[in-house]
């Protein structure tokens, strides 16, 4: 906005509701991404309420419980306390917040077409009790467009102007689950309107809460920071699990390739290989980009072909486990597996999306005997079928045929499973702390 134009008068009467701190804001969805903004959001001087349909989330909240693993019990206590965070399953109050997040879930459809049905619901009640100078922002990573093209219609069958009665913007949610040094607070904020005036009011927010804040020209091009973000990712974890099958064919160590690659102080960054992809984001956000792209007839070759590698890495974990056991006079069908770590990242509780369960069906299909053991995880299902899980000693190590490494979690004691395995798989280099060269330790 330049100095020309003129604030509507609604989005100054929200500066200074920003500034006296008054402003009231609301958080619908509150897993991973909208509890943790609203307990910042807390801590910057906002009065919070959360709105979820999970009458459990809405009671622990209210109790002061959290149950995310980033927040903690007392971050929540601490804001219920004081009376800057509340939590309902009444969305009819919805229309006495000045700001409103959406941050529900985006998931794909088994045609990996997105899957924004979530995002509709919450518009929907938003819609209802939309009113003059209120901001709506939305956080759930989606398709370039969905802001103008699916949530604007909605909110604008109210009657009222967008960039001046009301303000309507999208900011992408930059979790990342267990990550010990960057949070919520102290991750910048990408911020789009699709005004000026919106770009603005919603920079306006949340500076006080993070500090670091990017304002971008548009929703659309905030929508596609986040893509541009996590198809980085998928493409170079893909290039860098092609490697990893390429050094098992020379007889080369990628680990050992990695580390030397990343001695280079310039034109390289490190990346992984692992037994597939796994979490809310990488293995689903480009797939949003692929489906917007296929309706304009551009195809992402890039996108695909990663995922299409990523994809494979679960069967190629498997047949590298059968060759495994073929070796030591062993079948697959009824080996004794244990699958150390079901989490799709370290140091995390979350299963959702991760290669653990991808590998562990495979291994079931084949007639493997499995049990689990992750620190984090206290249930592991495949298909809704309970699966095993046993304490991590030298008595339940000793009594398989092999362990198979799948999340690499800091808290294990990998001397004791390397100490006491028959054989081990580690997937994850979770084993090269301990400096062993045991031919019976072998890494992806």
């Amino acid at each position: 906005m330049t100095q020309s134009e003129v604030m509507p008068e609604a989005a100054g009467e929200l500066l200074r509701r920003i500034e006296q701190g008054l402003l009231e804001v609301g958080v619908i969805g509150l897993g991973y991404v909208g509890l943790p903004l609203a307990e910042v959001f807390c801590r910057g001087g906002y009065s919070v309420t959360g709105f979820d349909v999970d009458q459990r989330k809405v009671d622990a909240i209210t109790a002061g419980r959290s149950y995310i693993g980033d927040v903690t019990d007392e971050q929540v206590r601490a804001q219920v306390e004081a009376g800057r965070l509340h939590a309902t399953t009444d969305f009819d109050r919805l229309a006495e917040m000045d700001a409103i997040l959406i941050c529900v879930p985006t998931p794909l459809r088994k045609t990996l077409d997105p899957d924004i049905s979530y995002v509709l619901a919450a518009t929907r009640e938003i819609a209802g009790r939309l009113r003059r100078g209120q901001l709506v922002v939305l956080e759930s990573t989606t398709y370039p467009g969905t802001t103008e093209e699916a949530v604007l219609p909605m909110l604008a069958e109210r009657g009222l102007e967008v960039g001046r009665d009301w303000f309507l913007a999208f900011s992408p949610e930059r979790v990342d689950p267990s990550n010990p040094k960057y949070k919520t607070e102290n991750t910048p904020k990408v911020v789009g309107g699709v005004t000026p005036a919106c770009s603005k009011v919603a920079a306006e927010v949340y500076r006080r809460a993070i500090p670091a804040v990017h304002p971008v020209s548009s929703a659309r091009a905030a929508e596609m920071v986040k893509l541009l973000e996590n198809t980085f990712r998928l493409i170079n974890i893909g290039l860098v699990n092609e490697i990893a099958v390429i050094c098992e064919k020379l007889g080369l160590d990628v680990w050992e390739i990695i580390d030397a690659a990343a001695t280079k102080p310039f034109g390289f960054m490190p990346f992984y290989p692992g037994p597939g992809l796994g979490g809310h984001c990488i293995p689903i956000d480009p797939h949003y980009l692929s489906w917007k792209l296929r309706s304009l007839n551009y195809f992402t070759r890039f996108i695909d072909l990663a995922s299409e590698i990523n994809r494979s890495m679960p069967m190629h974990v498997v047949h590298r486990l059968t060759e495994l056991l073929n070796d030591r006079g062993l079948p697959l069908k009824g080996s004794r597996i244990l699958a150390l770590g079901v989490a799709y990242k370290r140091d995390c509780a979350d299963t959702r999306e991760s290669p653990a369960i991808d590998v562990m069906t495979l291994l079931a299909e084949r007639g493997a005997r499995l049990s689990w053991y992750d620190p984090h995880v206290s249930e592991f299902s495949l298909d809704g079928t309970p699966v095993e899980r046993v304490p991590l000693t030298a008595e339940s190590v000793a009594a398989h045929d092999v362990v198979l490494i799948l999340t690499d979690h800091s808290g294990v004691d990998y001397r004791l499973v390397v100490d006491n395995a028959q054989l081990v798989f580690d997937t994850r280099n979770a084993t090269k702390q301990l400096g062993t060269d045991s031919p019976r330790v072998v890494k992806l």
